[in-house]
């Protein structure tokens, strides 16, 4: 780390990789002799169209868009995304949810504003720990579509098997698990990301979404929350999250010269078990999270007391660590590993943890 960084495991707005920030700083006045920063230019000029597409393709060639499907990208994050998904989808007026977590209720709580919710699994029972066996459920003819958070920021939780959706629409949130491993698009009808995570700066959001879902009869919808507006204005319709749109693009080229998303995969998994192999041997600090259901982006776990995890969090931060401090609806401790934490840091933090645990066990 340089420049006097610190190791930052907030789950967002959360570590961006240092290339791709010294990239930024380098072109933050003058962008390619265009005289003026890409906060100032016109979305319309021809240098931003060229940022613009050049962002589209490099997400396709990463995650192997297949050409029916459409890449936009749409200002507000999660809280927007949560509205657009039924006001868009619901046909028959009926959406299944998996509730596996904060965010999945999130979005099952504006999803009962539109139509009827059948949540078909949950892992409520035992405090959202784990994710649910989604092999054989009870879907409904009548379902539009059978929506996951693919991977609970707050809960710590990921899918590592896909839903039996009985032949319906697959709708995943992908917001802190987005670029982390190899995708195959094709088996989503849409996907949605908010890029504060693992990708950009706050308040864009990707939508990977299939062509046929794309409506001409919501003429009564709000014209910017209808995909088909930003779908046939190439995300243009109006002056989109430019900076967001730029930074983005630094990410996905860098992912691409370091190996795409197996090359992530695969230093995502190393880094994570150097926590959890800590974790797990631990005397004194626990996961909260069965080890099959693991995220490798966000670990949450806890000492023996309320009171111990607010020291921690306190010593954590005067060691040069931050936003160790789980989240307010669940308490505790939680470390967002995502794309951009070097491995050093986790296994810097996980030095700090033993060694606290030495002296206070």
């Amino acid at each position: 780390m340089k420049y006097g960084r610190t190791y930052n495991f907030s789950a967002g707005p959360a570590m961006m990789p240092e290339e791709v920030l010294e990239e930024i700083a380098a072109e933050v006045l003058n962008y390619r002799g265009s005289g003026m920063s890409v906060m100032e230019m016109s979305h319309r000029s021809q240098v931003f169209q060229q940022i613009a597409d050049e962002a589209e393709a490099d997400l396709r060639t990463l995650m192997g868009v297949p050409d029916n499907y459409k890449v936009l990208f749409i200002q507000g994050g999660g809280t927007v995304q949560f509205s657009m998904v039924p006001l868009n989808l619901m046909k028959n007026g009926v959406a299944c949810y998996v509730e596996t977590g904060a965010w999945s209720k999130k979005a099952i709580n504006e999803a009962k504003k539109m139509g009827e919710v059948k949540i078909v699994a949950s892992s409520a029972d035992k405090n959202f720990s784990y994710v649910p066996d989604c092999s054989d459920l009870d879907i409904p003819d009548n379902a539009d579509y059978v929506y996951i958070c693919e991977n609970e920021t707050i809960n710590g939780t990921t899918f590592f098997n896909l839903p039996n959706t009985k032949g319906k629409i697959l709708v995943s949130d992908q917001s802190s698990m987005f670029l982390s491993r190899p995708c195959d698009v094709s088996k989503y009808g849409l996907i949605w990301a908010g890029v504060q995570k693992n990708v950009g700066p706050a308040g864009m959001a990707v939508v990977i979404i299939r062509d046929d879902l794309i409506r001409d009869d919501l003429d009564k919808l709000p014209i910017y929350l209808n995909y088909k507006t930003h779908a046939d204005n190439d995300s243009m319709y109006n002056t989109p999250n430019c900076w967001a749109i730029y930074c983005c693009g630094k990410v996905f080229k860098y992912l691409i010269k370091n190996g795409g998303l197996e090359a992530m995969a695969k230093r995502n998994e190393e880094k994570a078990a150097v926590l959890y192999d800590f974790l797990d041997q631990s005397k004194f600090f626990t996961g909260a999270v069965r080890k099959e259901d693991r995220s490798l982006m966000n670990v949450p776990f806890v000492s023996p007391s309320k009171e111990q995890d607010a020291d921690v969090v306190a010593a954590s931060k005067a060691a040069g660590f931050d936003n160790l401090k789980g989240h307010k609806s669940v308490g505790g401790l939680r470390a967002s590993i995502y794309n951009a934490m070097p491995k050093e840091g986790v296994e810097a933090l996980v030095d700090f943890l033993k060694k606290y645990e030495a002296e206070h066990a």
